[in-house]
């Protein structure tokens, strides 16, 4: 069985966030870690190898740093990893990021494709799907469950306040939830071979399969960033110095006239 993983590194927001003049992530500047959805679905994905001996392969999109979030994949048990960086990517929204992924995807074998939900950069959640619209696989979304039986996944997949048991044939692609599981830590043992025994595969642009430049990076993306900012600046409120009896009663007014009660 092979399993592909798709992670992307994301900028630390507990270190601030800074904005190139388009509107886009200075993400070079920035300190980065691991999405946590990305995370959880590669500790689901290192489960099923423990269990079956499956081939977990991580891919990533992304500056040539990125480097280092395939490396911590190899270091927790990842097989293989691949880095998907070229300048003509860069900029990209959603679209064209799904679709730069999939374009890469396609030069690899696969029964089960694990993503994240959605970035904390982007929180869109639309990557993981727009990926199985380009290869044409069926996709379930919300995972906080993920089990493989014979050729088909299970997955108990989350939905308001109680969940949905799905089954699907593979090939297909999965959307994991941070809350899936606890990622495992990297071993002093993973972390030799992920830096000093293993190797990341790097393709660009060409090496890329049935994708036009005219759907790729800042140029291929419909999105359109019209303000960004890093701080949302708070009104100060309303202030009000009042007795104990008081305060209750001008709560409870409040809640009311918000029709929270």
């Amino acid at each position: 069985m092979k399993i592909v993983v798709c992670v992307k590194q994301v900028p630390d927001t507990a270190g601030g966030v800074k904005f190139n003049p388009d509107g886009t992530l200075d993400r070079a500047s920035m300190l980065a870690i691991m999405n946590p959805d990305d995370k959880a679905g590669l500790e689901a994905a290192l489960r099923i190898k423990d269990e079956t001996g499956a081939e977990v392969t991580v891919v990533t999109m992304g500056l040539p740093k990125a480097d280092a979030v395939l490396r911590e994949a190899l270091a927790m048990g990842a097989d293989k990893a691949v880095l998907v960086t070229d300048r003509v990517l860069g900029g990209a929204d959603t679209w064209a990021t799904s679709t730069t992924i999939a374009g890469a995807l396609r030069n690899l074998d696969y029964d089960l494709i694990i993503t994240g939900r959605q970035a904390i950069d982007g929180d869109t959640a639309q990557v993981g799907p727009q990926i199985a619209v380009h290869l044409g696989l069926p996709v379930i979304s919300y995972a906080e469950d993920i089990k493989v039986e014979g050729d088909s996944v299970i997955v108990k997949r989350q939905y308001e306040d109680r969940y949905h048991e799905i089954k699907a044939k593979m090939p297909c692609l999965v959307t994991a939830l941070s809350e899936l599981n606890e990622p495992r830590y990297m071993t002093p043992g993973g972390i030799f071979d992920a830096f000093d025994e293993k190797e990341v595969t790097v393709w660009g642009r060409a090496d890329l399969k049935d994708v036009d430049d005219s759907d790729l990076g800042l140029k291929g993306s419909p999105t359109k960033i019209a303000k960004a900012s890093d701080k949302v600046p708070k009104g100060a409120g309303e202030k009000v110095n009042l007795d104990p009896t008081e305060s209750v009663a001008y709560l409870m007014g409040k809640f009311k006239e918000k029709h929270i009660i």
